[in-house]
Parts: C-alpha cells; sequence; structure tokens
C-alpha cells in the first residue's frame, strides 16, 4: 500500500531520503505519525528510524534545512531531535532491545527495521513508510496495523505478557490510547495487563503520571480510570482513587459508590474544560471520603470535614505521583477545600457576607469553583438536576451583584500592616494581625464599607479596643 504523502509533508520527506541516501541509510518514518496520520489526527511528532546512525542522519538534514534548526543530540541513547516550523523530528537507528526481569531499562544493540518493529508496543504504532528511493511512500506493516487500525483494536505485535513485562509502561499506554482513539483492547491483551500489574511498580512515578495526564485528557476519561481499575493497575499508583470504590450497607442505608460517582463528575467537567489542574480537582474533590466515612442512626452515612481532609490528601498525592507543588497544586487544593461552599449557599437565603466571603477565599478561581460544583450535580433524577442548577444561577447572579459592589475578588484589606504600624508607631506584633483581622471581619461582614477612609476610622477604633494608642 502506498502511503498518501501530502504536500507538506513531501518537501521534508524528500530532503530527509536525500541525507540517507548520501548516508546510505535505509530510512522511514515509523510510529504515532504514520498512525495518526491514517487516523486523520493532527500530528507533530515524527519519529525517523534508519538502519544507521540517527544522529548522522539528524545532523545531516539540519545542515539542508532553512532557517537552520535546532539540533538537540542526545549521544547517551543514540537520538536527536530536530524542531522544523511546527515539527519535532526525532530520529534513532533501528535497535533489538533485550530486558532483564527486575528492570525496565533493555540492553540494546543495532538492528534492522524488522527487529524495530518487533520491539515497538502495539501493533498501530509498528505501521512504517519508506523513505527509500526504490520504495518511497510505501506503508510497511508486518503486523497488520492497519486493519487493527479499522477494526479500531489495541494489540501488540508480539505475546502480550512478553511486551508488557518489557516495559510495564505499556500497559497504561494501552489504556491511555483505547481513552484517547475510542479503541477496544483485545481480550488476549487485556487479560495480559491483569496478569503482569505489579510490573508496573519498577516504573518510575514520572512517567506514569505523563500517562495519566493524558487519560484525564481525554474526551471521556472515565473510560480510562474504569480500566485501570478493572486491570488492578490503579492500587499501584493512585490508592485513595481505588478507595472511593464500593458502598457499604448498615441499617439498610448504603450511600452512592463515590468511584463512580468522582468518573461521572470528571466526564461532566471535560464537557466544559480542557484544564488539566480543574479536571484534577473534579477528580479529588471527594477523595477523602472513605478516610471521613461515618455512620449514625440519625443522619445515616455522613463524610463531615472531607474537604479539609481532601485539602491535606492532595499534596501527598501529588508528591508521590511526582506532579507540581507549585501554583498548580494549591489551586487543585483551593478547589477542594471550597467545593461545598456554593451547595451550602443554595440551601439557604444568600447573605452578602457569606457571598463576600466566597469571592474572598476564591478569587480569580471563583468561576472555575463553580464550574466543579455544577458538574458535581451527578443525579439520575431530571427534575432534581435541574432544580440545583436553577440555584446555582441564583448563586451566580448574587455573586456577580456583590462583586459589582464590593470588588472582592483577590480582594486586599484597604488597610495594610504597614500603616497599622506607622499610625500606632508599633513593630510587627500580635496586635497588627489583630488589628488587620478586624478590619478584614468588618468589611466581609458589611458592618463597614470596603473604602480607606472608613476602614482607618475603624482601624483607630479596633485600636483603643484592645489597648493600642498612638503613643504606644
Amino acid at each position: 500500500m502506498i502511503f498518501r504523502i501530502k504536500k507538506y509533508e513531501r518537501k521534508i520527506f524528500e530532503l530527509i531520503s536525500d541525507c540517507a541516501r548520501e548516508l546510505d541509510y535505509p530510512t522511514y518514518v515509523v510510529g504515532g505519525y504514520v498512525r495518526d496520520r491514517l487516523l486523520g489526527r493532527p500530528s507533530k511528532d515524527m519519529d525517523i528510524v534508519c538502519v544507521g546512525s540517527g544522529i548522522k542522519l539528524a545532523q545531516k538534514l539540519s545542515e539542508k534545512l532553512r532557517p537552520i534548526p535546532r539540533l538537540v543530540v542526545y549521544q547517551r541513547f543514540g537520538t536527536a531531535m530536530i524542531k522544523h516550523q511546527d515539527l519535532e523530528i526525532e530520529f534513532v537507528g533501528a535497535r533489538k532491545e533485550s530486558y532483564r526481569a527486575d528492570s525496565r531499562k533493555p540492553a540494546v544493540e543495532s538492528g534492522s527495521l524488522e527487529d524495530d518493529q518487533n520491539r515497538r508496543d502495539f501493533t498501530i504504532n509498528a505501521l512504517a513508510v519508506s523513505l527509500n528511493d526504490h520504495d518511497f511512500g510505501c506503508l510497511i506493516d508486518p503486523f497488520d496495523g492497519l486493519i487493527d487500525l479499522e477494526r479500531k483494536i489495541i494489540r501488540t505485535p508480539l505475546e502480550p505478557g512478553r511486551t508488557f513485562s518489557d516495559d510495564p509502561l505499556r500497559m497504561l499506554r494501552a489504556i491511555r490510547f483505547a481513552t484517547q482513539l475510542d479503541f477496544e483492547i483485545t481480550s488476549k491483551t487485556y487479560r495480559a495487563i491483569s496478569e503482569c500489574k505489579s510490573r508496573i511498580t519498577i516504573i518510575s512515578k514520572e512517567r506514569i503520571s505523563t500517562e495519566l495526564n493524558k487519560i484525564i485528557l481525554c474526551e471521556q476519561p472515565s473510560r480510562g480510570f474504569k480500566m485501570l481499575e478493572e486491570t488492578g493497575l490503579l492500587p499501584f499508583f493512585f490508592p485513595e482513587m481505588q478507595a472511593l470504590k464500593g458502598v457499604e450497607i448498615k441499617n439498610g442505608i448504603g450511600h452512592k459508590d463515590n468511584f463512580y460517582h468522582t468518573l461521572e463528575v470528571l466526564d461532566n467537567i471535560s464537557e466544559h474544560t480542557d484544564n488539566l489542574w480543574l479536571r484534577w480537582a473534579a477528580i479529588l474533590h471527594d477523595i477523602a471520603k472513605p478516610a471521613t466515612k461515618r455512620f449514625n442512626d440519625q443522619q445515616g452515612w455522613t463524610f463531615h470535614g472531607h474537604e479539609v481532609v481532601g485539602t491535606r490528601l492532595v499534596e501527598k498525592i501529588f508528591k508521590r505521583l511526582r506532579l507540581p507543588l507549585d501554583h498548580k497544586m494549591k489551586y487543585v487544593q483551593k478547589l477542594v477545600r471550597l467545593h461545598l461552599r456554593p451547595i451550602a449557599l443554595t440551601k439557604k437565603e444568600i447573605s452578602d457576607s457569606a457571598v463576600r466571603r466566597l469571592l474572598f477565599d476564591a478569587g480569580d478561581d471563583i468561576d472555575d469553583l463553580m464550574t466543579l460544583c455544577r458538574a458535581d450535580i451527578t443525579s439520575k433524577n431530571e427534575k432534581k438536576v435541574e432544580r440545583y442548577l436553577q440555584n446555582y444561577d441564583k448563586v451566580v447572579e448574587k455573586l456577580k451583584e456583590v462583586e459589582e459592589k464590593d470588588h472582592l475578588r483577590n480582594w486586599e484589606p484597604p488597610i495594610s500592616g504597614e500603616v497599622i504600624m506607622n499610625y500606632f508607631n508599633i513593630k510587627p506584633s500580635r496586635q497588627v494581625g489583630e488589628i488587620k483581622t478586624a478590619i478584614r471581619e468588618a468589611i466581609l461582614e458589611g458592618e463597614i464599607p470596603n473604602e480607606y477612609d472608613r476602614a482607618f476610622e475603624f482601624m483607630k477604633e479596633i485600636g483603643q479596643q484592645i489597648g493600642v494608642t498612638t503613643e504606644s
């Protein structure tokens, strides 16, 4: 079969072919780029495999390209990368690999195209297109990957147990591709994942998180999580998520299965945002329910404080999975901590002070918080869902009203600690904190307006009450 080469691809392919001819290297485009082009999906990453030195081929190409591209050489791995226009082109020599039982790092030696295709993870990723003069543009498909693309299935080129044992990350990649492409994993391959699941422990958490984040960013990420749970992979790297699964019944009273509820929330929010960290907030919003679950005869099952405990768990999970411990984690923690607050506002008459406090605490993330709260409605009762959504609409209107009036988003009280210290002639102390807190609370409660002059007068009043004077 001839691979249909588009006009914008032909120039770069012909240049690579020219370089390969000069070096006398049989050369091919292999893997994801070929797969995605056949599926009609956009792809910016191109893998070039040659029977020779991938580094020398990349260097030769970089000499011909204009403008001269940035060339990055990874001598240790025998690979090189060129960024050209909107493409990232990686070059590597064809290899064959062998593995030890206690490591995913293979012993590597030079090989043929066939050797290189044999070591690929899935048949749909073993497809290659020749860039050689005698068969330029021909598709090379030793494992019927093209048929698997048409049948929408994920299958390993070799025996799946060997494939996953050699490189256990491929188990996550199988689930990621199935979720991303809406493909099915063959029963033999799926069974092998369950049988090899414990091998995932030799994979670094960074590489696991990369695949997990790609699953989370899929159109329907719940598919991936269900497969992670069914195959038994999930508890090895995300036991808190596994702990959400199941329903306990006491005195004839059960609670909802928080694992499937969380997946519904995740799918709901994924319809409205591609923000990875907002999707993580959906995953983690109820993560502490197993730890806070209690039963009493009057109320039934309760999960009091799960938002507080969950906030602490976020850091533990991010550390284990080597996720960023910066503002992204703080953002997720904030949404987990606040996710019940808007719900509480829907159950009673909304006071201005409660809305001010929510605006103050949420800051610029208030819109994302409301998106999370809407996604958290998973009732099967359509009338109940409609009622909840209408209640949230009222909260949003009130938020807009108070924000326009009081400007409290990312608000700082008008009187700073420096103003307090200068006026009362005092050094940093507990008293400065007490006065600042009193001013903030008075504004949030609506006792004084959010204005400098009135806040300054209030500062003097509070100073007198706690025994601080200008002569202090």
